[in-house]
């Protein structure tokens, strides 16, 4: 049994003996800087000299801002926000950096600079190098003459040449690289003043094109426009429609003069019957003097003057004489004759009005007769004014495209002429003569290629004992120490240092026989590095990229070692969690296990450094172990989340437990350690070999190193002495 334990343990320290080790890896990089430190001296050197010895080139640049420049002075008949608003996006100015990328403006400007026969630019410039020579023969290359000179000298333009947008902006850069910093900047002005130039004539050439078309249109279209205005007045002269004030046809206009006199007349009409009945039934009355054209006729108002007088006569004469007296008489024939004519001048007064109701009447039935006939002729005349203005449309339509096309023929008139069109960019910042070389920059290139060389020759020196295997076993000077976190003791270590093969030996001889899966761990409180190789050769293999996880089940008394003094071990040279499930004394106090599983609080809120110590701690939480425990499958997915994080997880449980409840906890750790204190526990031994039936994992007793008695064997005799 102890013999298949042996190998199991040995087969686990050869497979984790591959692991890398950094002290070791360091300790190969000391051993061979000289590998390292000379290349990187050496690129130093090299860089220097290059960045000294290299041409210097300069950059000039210039920039455009690319905005709509008509306004209402540029653009007559319509209104500068229109013209402002009309804006560049980010596709127009990417075009835009095309144009001015283009080839023909690139021939331009060799021709305005001078690049042909520099021999910066033109390949052709001067004899032939022997190297190029060489080409030409073999057919590697072209003669430079076999070119135009415009073509041999595009290639390096466009070298030289970077058009790009600014940002999130409508600014266009335009830089232009040349060893000759005066023909760098005036290389990037040429180029900005040419794209201006190209924009107008653009815009010149789009006006006259426009002039040409509208000179050859307006022609025929005034033509038409004659033709059809003659057509509506042929028209309209031919059906009497004759328009007449207000823009109406004279039979419109008769029929509301008729309509209007019919008015007046029926007006009249009723106004001289009233006037007439209103004075008859005065005069029967007798009240004929308050009827206004009674009492305003003269010939009525003499005759009552003249009654008034014959009757003072008749009243100074009745003073002396009698009624019977022939004066009085005659006085008073008068006086009778006289009302006789103010009765005969007030009849004849209604009668004039009773011929003038007569007479209104008889024009009332003329001017009704006389507007149904011109209402026949106003519905006769309709159909042919819907004709007429059918008619009117096609004119007035051909008169305002005639009228558009005039005014459009103007402005084109007017634009085609130098400097009516500005180009819809300007300069903002002309190029001027660069003081500092945009290439080579001498800090930089030194610092990358002395950076790079050096990354290169350490990588290198770290493949090569990579691939010679010496990484994975830490040299002997570093004596039995290894790296912080889950390491493995494998048979490597054993055979450099024999000290360490000694107690792994001893401590192999101490196996349980139960399976070769229980076996003994003594570990000292002053001795972390030692607790963590030992531990970590009780640990079956996590999975990929995972951490070690480990239960901890307390067995021993209070003053042995616990499963928080272990783990507050382990912090000291690793990243180390401990899950508390063996207490339920912060129930009710803080968040812990149970409050994740709930979904009412996240790992940062459960998880708390222990004071003065390095240790991460998460407790049972509110609802107590028991819930943690209760709920296996969402406990793994967060256990799984901890070994992610983590160098090595602990999770605390009692000895006490059933082993249902254990069940699931147990099968997920890669090892199990029960809390012994000493080798006599049998509480202890008893829960090792409950667990070890649960789990296919080692499952070890930690015993206090004190307690341990050196070169005894831990045998079943022992074990049933101890249980008896």
């Amino acid at each position: 049994m102890t013999s298949r334990s042996d190998n199991g343990m040995r087969d686990a320290g050869e497979s984790r003996g591959d692991m890398l080790d950094l002290s070791a890896l360091w300790a190969a990089i000391k051993r061979r800087k000289l590998w390292v430190l000379g290349p990187t001296l050496l690129a130093l050197g090299l860089s220097f000299v290059a960045v000294n010895l290299v041409t210097p080139r300069y950059t000039g640049e210039a920039r455009l801002l690319l905005e709509n420049r008509d306004s209402f002075y540029t653009r007559p008949g319509q209104g500068g926000a229109e013209a402002t608003s009309q804006q560049f996006d980010s596709e127009g100015v990417q075009s835009q950096v095309q144009v001015i990328m283009s080839r023909d403006l690139a021939r331009e400007a060799i021709k305005r600079i001078g690049l042909v026969g520099n021999p910066e630019f033109d390949s052709g410039a001067g004899a032939l190098s022997a190297l190029k020579r060489l080409g030409v023969l073999v057919g590697l290359g072209a003669h430079p003459a076999d070119r135009s000179p415009e073509e041999r000298v595009l290639d390096q333009f466009y070298d030289r040449l970077l058009v790009f947008p600014v940002g999130r902006s409508r600014i266009v850069a335009i830089e232009f690289t040349s060893r000759d910093p005066a023909l760098a900047a005036r290389g990037a002005n040429e180029i900005a003043n040419i794209y201006l130039e190209m924009l107008e004539a653009a815009k010149q050439d789009t006006a006259r094109s426009a002039s040409s078309w509208l000179s050859t249109t307006i022609e025929p279209l005034r033509k038409r426009v004659a033709e059809a205005e003659g057509k509506v007045e042929d028209f309209r002269s031919r059906n009497g429609l004759l328009v007449g004030t207000n823009n109406t046809t004279i039979t419109a206009q008769q029929l509301a003069d008729l309509s209007t006199q019919l008015s007046n007349a029926r007006s009249q009409q009723a106004e001289a019957q009233a006037k007439a009945s209103v004075i008859r039934d005065a005069m029967k009355s007798g009240r004929t003097f308050e009827i206004p054209d009674v009492a305003n006729n003269e010939l009525v108002r003499r005759l009552i003057e003249q009654r008034v007088n014959l009757r003072a006569q008749i009243a100074l004469e009745s003073r002396s004489l009698l009624p019977g007296h022939p004066r009085i008489k005659e006085l008073s024939a008068q006086l009778a004759d006289l009302e006789g004519q103010i009765r005969a001048a007030a009849e004849r007064t209604v009668r004039t009005l009773e011929n003038e109701a007569r007479i209104s009447g008889q024009r009332v039935d003329s001017f009704t007769a006389a507007l149904e006939g011109q209402k026949k002729n106003v519905s006769s005349a309709n159909d042919k004014e819907v004709q007429l203005r059918a008619l009117e449309r096609e004119a007035r339509t051909l008169r305002d495209q005639l009228e558009q096309y005039m005014q459009r023929y103007r402005e084109a008139v007017a634009r085609d002429t130098q400097n009516a069109s500005p180009a819809d960019a300007r300069i903002i910042s002309r190029a001027v003569e660069p003081t500092e070389p945009s290439f080579p920059k001498r800090i930089p290139i030194i610092l990358v290629a002395t950076l790079a060389t050096f990354l290169v020759a350490l990588a290198m020196v770290v493949s090569r004992e990579l691939l010679n295997g010496t990484a994975g076993t830490p040299p002997a000077s570093n004596g039995s120490r290894r790296a912080p976190g889950w390491v493995g003791g494998g048979g490597s270590g054993a055979a450099q240092h024999p000290s360490d093969g000694d107690e792994r030996r001893e401590r192999v001889a101490g196996l349980l026989t139960h399976t070769g899966r229980v076996g003994r761990v003594p570990l000292a409180a002053a001795d972390p590095e030692g607790a963590l190789t030992a531990l970590s050769e009780r640990i079956a293999a996590p999975p990929a990229d995972m951490a070690p996880l480990a239960v901890l089940l307390d067995g021993a008394g209070p003053e042995a070692m616990s499963a928080r003094d272990l783990a507050e071990l382990l912090s000291r040279h690793s990243r180390c969690v401990l899950v508390d499930l063996a207490s339920d004394d912060d129930e009710r106090e803080e968040l812990g296990f149970s409050e994740l599983l709930a979904g009412e609080a996240q790992f940062s809120e459960i998880i708390m450094r222990e004071p003065g110590s390095r240790l991460h701690r998460i407790s049972a939480g509110r609802a107590g172990r028991r819930a943690v425990l209760a709920a296996p499958d969402i406990v793994e997915v967060a256990l799984d989340a901890l070994c992610e994080t983590y160098d090595w997880v602990l999770v605390s449980a009692t000895s006490g437990d059933e082993s249902a409840v254990l069940a699931p906890l147990v099968g997920r750790a890669q090892g199990v350690f029960v809390m012994a204190g000493s080798i006599g526990n049998g509480h202890a031994m008893e829960a090792a070999y409950r667990l070890a039936d649960l789990t296919t994992a080692p499952v070890s007793l930690v015993v206090d190193k004190l307690e341990e008695t050196a070169g005894v064997p831990f045998s079943v005799r022992e074990h049933d002495a101890a249980m008896a």
